[in-house]
Formats: structure tokens, C-alpha cells, sequence
């Protein structure tokens, strides 16, 4: 926005995702004073955010989920939280619509999903223009070693993941100016196709 950017200035920060240890350490220090979590599921939830985004309110969401699942569980004593929670927890995520719609997707439009993704961590704006998506999946398919398609056919894949909703397109503009914006969350994305694996 240009009031903002004109007080902030033009530099942007870029905040690198946390390892599996730091998210261990965040999840520990949130969860201090309370003996309800088993250390492994910890570092379950620990190790699988870091492998889909390091993000720590993932981690932590899924965290209070498990904890819910093992309270409904529990009778009258106060339920520990296992990696059976934890799996379970996760395994919601898998349940979600979205992800099963991301998991039905060709692998073009996968890779169209993902240049939305890295458009968007590349200009920290979550509503990008078809151009720079459109450069990245370029990118992305030479990578991959599959054939670059035609903007015309791009533009087709981008109004058929609006139809599913996965995407939000500007309407009725249909050209490279068009404005995307991704609707479904990046971690859940990463967690359908396992495109971003863990170092």
C-alpha cells in the first residue's frame, strides 16, 4: 500500500522458516508447566512443520488439536499426549477439502499452485499478478524438466483452480495482468503434495 510504503520505506523483511529444533524449543517453552505432552509428540509435530513451512503457529495449532484429541479420550484423569494424538491431529489436516482437491490436482497444476506460492514469498504480497506466477512456473517446469505450456493454456489451469477455489481470480480480467490470490494456506498446500521436503 502506498501510505505504508511511503512511512515504512521500500525494504522488506524476509523471515527465514524455523528448523525442527527451534520449533522443539518454542513448543517446549509454550507448553512449560505442563506435564501433558509426551517429548516425542513434541518433536513429531517439531520435525513435520519443519519439513512443510516452519511455521510456528502450525506448530502450535496442531499442538492444541492433539491436546484436544487426547482430552476427549481421557475419562477423568488427565490424558497424556502421544504421537497417536499427534498423527491424528495431522491426519485432519490430510481430511481437509482443500487438500484433498490440491491432491487431485494434475502435477502442471501443482506446479502452478506452487509458482502462487513462491510468487507470493517473493513479493510478501498475498494477491500477485499472473505475470510473475507465470515466470515462476517457468522456472518451476524447467526445473522439472517438463515442457513450458503456453500462457493461453495457463491462463485456462488458473480459471479451472479458481472454479475448485483453490485460487481467487480477479474476474472478469483473464490476461497476464490478472490478479491470483491463493486460497488455501501455503503449510497445507506443502502438506498435500510434499513438494518442500526436509532438508
Amino acid at each position: 500500500m502506498g501510505k505504508v510504503s511511503s512511512r515504512l520505506g521500500l525494504t522488506r523483511l524476509t523471515f527465514q522458516p524455523y528448523s525442527h529444533k527451534q520449533l522443539q524449543e518454542i513448543v517446549t517453552s509454550r507448553l512449560s508447566g505442563l506435564d501433558s505432552f509426551n517429548s516425542d509428540a513434541i518433536q513429531l509435530v517439531a520435525r513435520k512443520v519443519a519439513a512443510l513451512s516452519g511455521d510456528a503457529r502450525r506448530a502450535l495449532d496442531i499442538c492444541r488439536r492433539a491436546s484436544e484429541i487426547a482430552e476427549s479420550e481421557a475419562s477423568e484423569k488427565k490424558q497424556l499426549v502421544t504421537m497417536l494424538h499427534v498423527q491424528q491431529a495431522l491426519g485432519e489436516m490430510i481430511s481437509c477439502t482443500k487438500v484433498k482437491a490440491v491432491k487431485a490436482c494434475s502435477k502442471m497444476e501443482k506446479l502452478l499452485l506452487q509458482a502462487v506460492c513462491m510468487e507470493v514469498e517473493r513479493t510478501g504480497i498475498e494477491e500477485v499478478i499472473f505475470r510473475g506466477v507465470f515466470n515462476q512456473l517457468k522456472a518451476l517446469a524447467t526445473l522439472n524438466g517438463v515442457p513450458v505450456p503456453t500462457t493461453g493454456v495457463v491462463l485456462g489451469m488458473t480459471t479451472r483452480l479458481g472454479s475448485s477455489r483453490l485460487l481467487i481470480c480477479e474476474d472478469p480480467r483473464k490476461d497476464i495482468y490478472m490478479k491470483i490470490l491463493l486460497n488455501i494456506s501455503v503449510d497445507d498446500f506443502y502438506y498435500a503434495t510434499q513438494l518442500r521436503h526436509q532438508d
